[in-house]
């Protein structure tokens, strides 16, 4: 029950989308149902012309050429009908999909950094490509066939009652098995198109994860064990959708065995009757009667082939508007500060976060910034120091205390504004397949071409961006394309200085750069850090040893803290972990 329920719900979200076209919608209907009308008056046509053929005396050949052009037309007519309908029909599909793949990719942008951090890309893509894309298959293939059939349905049932009620009765009373059996394999294939869609998002999840490290599958000599684990879900994918399709496919033979049935039933009863009427059901009257009786078999058996897409593309959508249901980043408060240029000030007081609830990362940290300072943060692997930084980002939000830039607890400030004040250089370089100059001015669209020089070559990227075939105006492949890490890295650090934000964060930003170049940079980060507030986090500790204040992060808490000097005059742990770096 509760699968159907949440069909039943899926389908009325779909159906929200489509209130915009409804203007297209009444006109789709209305070619479909001409389209049906036309097709419906055919066979009196073709009815009318047996009789004239077959009556006693001469055949009448002008009547039965005046049928015949009659058909004609009306054929014609149907055609264009169908077309338009068709025409509409992809409008109406792909416009709503465009809607739906538009709402999902803007909910994701709302999406918390923590629901990124417990989902695979390979998985969050398939929900908005491949599963959209199945969607709009079935979606377009109902649209086509389900109005249609519906329809013909009606109008064939009206005109088989008023030429035959006694026939129509007995086609009308055999309709519950063919709709029963359509139902019962259409319920019993949800689940398993439903699998079907998980799996095969599993299967983009892995082959994404395989394709972005490709490189270190190939170091550690990995390549069979991934092609295990590709076959491994391979074979699952494949017994799923092998599953989900023969049970679909029932569907057809089934409702069609029944509908053979009828008509075998019609024609046999028809027979006697024309026989023993005396020729008040005449053998015309018989052709049209089982031309619609096949017309009114037919459409079930087209609807139950729509019902096994409909039902893919709803565990398609179902999927889709999962990822769409989960919560949104909590909103800004409706007196939110925004914050035009921060003064540098920054505090963190009594500070506690977790990841997971069960296992205990910050606890009541404290620390204060003052205006211009540089603050290097070090630590052994998973003490913290990254963490500091995405709360100072407000990527997440501090289980308890509060962090302050400016005097105003960041809760109280709007995320788009204080992360304006931020500038970040991350060690994970992200480039966009696009110019040089258009990833440069990322963080400033409207930089002139003597400020984006600028910040190149203050971070020494202007000699190696003129040797590429075409500058700046070079379009880079997807993350940087043959770039190497050092020189991906440099164009991340000209996107920061190109629109020096008052505060900076620096993330291994010199970790892919060889050590000649790493002086460089660091003369123009000491230039760039002058009257700005700097949190430096760095494993290389020769990097940090001019930060005004070095803090010594140990499980979650500041153990020491001062500048380069004062902490090797402790002798604690900084004074290891300095030396264990400098032993020879």
């Amino acid at each position: 029950m509760k699968k159907t329920k949440f069909d039943v719900k899926t389908i009325k979200r779909v159906l929200k989308y489509l209130k915009r076209y409804r203007a297209m919608l009444f006109f789709s209907l209305f070619f479909a149902a001409l389209n049906v009308a036309l097709t419906l008056y055919i066979p009196l046509l073709t009815g009318q012309a047996i009789d004239l053929m077959l009556g006693k005396g001469l055949v009448d050949w002008d009547g039965v050429v005046a049928i015949v052009i009659q058909i004609t037309v009306c054929t014609g007519i149907s055609a264009l009908c169908q077309w338009l309908m068709n025409v509409i029909n992809n409008r109406i599909t792909y416009g709503m999909v465009r809607k739906l793949r538009r709402d999902a990719f803007a909910k994701f942008q709302k999406l918390p950094l923590s629901y990124l951090d417990n989902h695979s890309v390979g998985e969050i893509v398939s929900r908005l490509m491949t599963d959209v894309e199945q969607f709009t298959d079935g979606l377009l293939m109902g649209f086509a066939q389900f109005f249609t059939g519906i329809l013909t349905i009606l109008g064939t049932l009206v005109i088989m009652l008023v030429i035959k009620p006694s026939i129509a009765f007995v086609v009308i009373l055999v309709t519950p098995l063919s709709l029963f059996v359509a139902s019962f394999i259409a319920k019993k294939t949800y689940s398993m198109f439903r699998l079907q869609a998980e799996t095969r998002a599993e299967q983009t999840a892995m082959i994404d994860e395989y394709i972005g490290n490709h490189k270190v599958v190939l170091a550690f000599g990995r390549e069979d064990e991934s092609q295990k684990e590709f076959d491994e879900i391979n074979g699952r994918l494949g017994k799923c959708a092998l599953r989900a399709t023969f049970f679909s496919s029932l569907t057809n033979p089934s409702t069609r065995f029944v509908n053979n049935l009828v008509y075998a039933g019609v024609a046999l009863t028809g027979a006697f009757m024309v026989i023993g009427s005396g020729g008040a059901f005449s053998v015309g009257s018989l052709s049209v009667f089982l031309t619609y009786a096949n017309q009114y078999t037919k459409p079930f058996n087209e609807i139950s082939g729509v019902l096994t897409e409909l039902q893919n593309a709803i565990a398609c959508a179902a999927r889709l508007f999962e990822l769409m249901d989960e919560p949104n980043v909590p909103s800004d408060a409706e007196d939110a500060r925004v914050l035009d240029v921060a003064d540098g000030n920054v505090a963190l007081k009594n500070v506690a976060f977790s990841y997971t609830p069960e296992q205990d990362l910050i606890r009541d940290l404290n620390l204060t910034v003052r205006p211009g300072q540089r603050i290097a943060i070090v630590g052994p692997t998973g003490c913290g120091k990254t963490t500091v930084i995405n709360l100072l980002m407000r990527f997440y939000d501090v289980n308890d205390g509060a962090i302050f830039v400016s005097g105003t607890d960041i809760r109280d400030i709007t995320r788009s504004s204080l992360r304006a004040n931020w500038g970040m250089v991350l060690q994970d370089t992200w480039l966009r397949a696009a110019t040089v100059r258009e990833n440069i001015c990322m963080a400033k669209p409207d930089a002139t071409d003597e400020e984006m020089i600028a910040a190149a070559k203050a971070a020494h990227a202007h000699s190696f961006i003129k040797r590429l075939p075409k500058g700046y105006d070079t379009v880079l492949g997807e993350n940087g394309g043959d770039l190497s890490q050092g020189q991906k890295q440099l164009l991340c650090i000209a996107r920061v200085m190109l629109c020096l934000p008052p505060m900076l964060i620096l993330d291994e930003a010199t970790s892919s750069i060889d050590t000649r170049m790493e002086l460089k940079i660091q003369n123009a980060f000491s230039k760039m850090m002058q009257g700005r507030t700097s949190f430096i986090v760095a494993h290389r500790l020769s990097t940090i040893e001019s930060a005004d204040v070095i803090l010594v992060m140990k499980d979650g808490k500041i153990i020491e803290q001062g500048d380069h000097q004062a902490l090797l005059s402790q002798k604690g742990f900084y004074y290891n972990l300095y030396n264990s770096q400098f032993a020879s």
